[in-house]
């Protein structure tokens, strides 16, 4: 039987810019806006847009990716008519089978989409933040008889020669890929998001491999490829909320666009909901010497200093004569007494010990995952 698009989700990136952040974690496992990892989005966009049957690439540190996904339950998919499978690299008798790019990683996993036999393959990455409705792109592929359709986003010019960028003619289709221009003819960059007729890539992957042809990559690749041949090959326009959190000056951009709801992403939606694998944890609670404002507290943390217009994830302990501004506390850090905090993004179980001093004016500052600040003292 055939089913009618899968999804596969390229999850298996290092994210070596976000650096102390992803050092032992993929980044797409990243936390994100107090309540989700990086890769939620991605999932939650294909549930709410219909698409139920979701592998996920990894390769990179995938522990921590893996154990969030799991059964898949958080999104729903661990129903009859879906699920999410984790997808690694593997050995055969042909030697090692590391991923080593985007074509290829799904080359190597030929055999799990047979096994679905998709009319449809969706290509996404798992490290954006955004809402889109697959669904509706798919429409657009089926309506210009596409062999491959291409989200797209218009970016600032002068940010255009940092993209992919996708030069099409009046009928949207794409005439020309080049890959981080100096001098771009258009700001029409690839969001990474790819619909392909699966019969058509398969045979281009095998074609190309089998004769060592290049196709390691989608981008300098296998999109020049389907130009070059002739193939349908088309732009789909977004216009919503997209942003890649690939260095940690965005990370922080995103999570305070996050706290004031800009650029529409708009959490609040239940039409659109993401969705999350969470703790169990207790109510926060809020001391009386605390101060909020402008601000994500979120479940287990406990407050006793002042947070502005920062997120504080789950079970993130603030102490007494603590200040917390314009920053990101991830889960399970902890915040000494008369700690300054402003700019910086503090990881996952870190300890910052009292009357330490983080600050990101010039450069927004990084704390790693349980990296140990200062020294923590009985009282902390």
């Amino acid at each position: 039987m055939k089913n009618e698009m899968l999804a596969m989700i390229l999850a298996g990136g290092q994210g070596s810019r976000l650096k102390k952040l992803t050092q032992n974690i993929a980044k797409p496992a990243v936390p994100f806006g107090g309540r989700y990892r990086i890769i939620d989005f991605t999932l939650s966009n294909c549930v709410n847009s219909g698409v139920r049957n979701i592998g996920v690439i990894t390769q990179y540190q995938p522990l921590v990716l893996n154990n969030h996904i799991g059964n898949g339950a958080s999104w729903g998919l661990d129903r009859l008519d879906s699920g999410v499978t984790i997808l690694q690299p593997y050995s055969s008798k042909e030697g090692s089978k590391w991923f080593e790019g985007t074509a290829h990683a799904i080359y190597q996993n030929i055999d799990y989409i047979d096994s679905i036999n998709p009319e449809y393959l969706l290509v996404l990455s798992g490290d954006h933040i955004y809402k889109m409705d697959y669904e509706d792109m798919l429409r657009v592929h089926k309506e210009k008889n596409a062999a491959l359709t291409v989200a797209v986003i218009d970016v600032p010019w002068d940010e255009a020669s940092r993209f992919g960028i996708m030069n099409t003619d009046e009928n949207n289709r794409i005439i020309e890929f080049e890959e981080k221009p100096t001098e771009p003819k258009s700001n029409h960059a690839s969001m990474g998001i790819y619909i392909f007729n699966w019969s058509r890539l398969r045979e281009v992957l095998i074609n190309g491999f089998t004769k060592n042809v290049p196709m390691v990559d989608f981008g300098k690749n296998v999109i020049p490829a389907y130009i070059q041949s002739g193939d349908n090959v088309f732009a789909y326009n977004f216009s919503g909320y997209w942003k890649d959190v690939g260095t940690i000056d965005s990370l922080w951009e995103a999570n305070m666009e996050f706290i004031d709801d800009k650029g529409g992403l708009n959490i609040r939606d239940k039409s659109w909901r993401i969705y999350s694998k969470n703790p169990i944890a207790p109510p926060q609670f809020i001391t009386q010497t605390a101060t909020v404002n402008d601000s994500m507290v979120v479940d287990g943390c406990f407050v006793a200093g002042k947070v502005e217009h920062s997120i504080l994830a789950a079970n993130v302990q603030v102490k007494e004569g603590s200040t917390i501004k314009d920053s990101v506390i991830m889960p399970g850090a902890s915040i000494g007494k008369n700690v300054k905090i402003s700019r910086a993004i503090i990881g996952e179980n870190a300890v910052i010990g009292a009357n330490a001093e983080i600050d990101g004016t010039k450069e927004i500052a990084v704390v790693g995952n349980s990296e140990v600040i200062g020294v923590k003292t009985d009282e902390d």
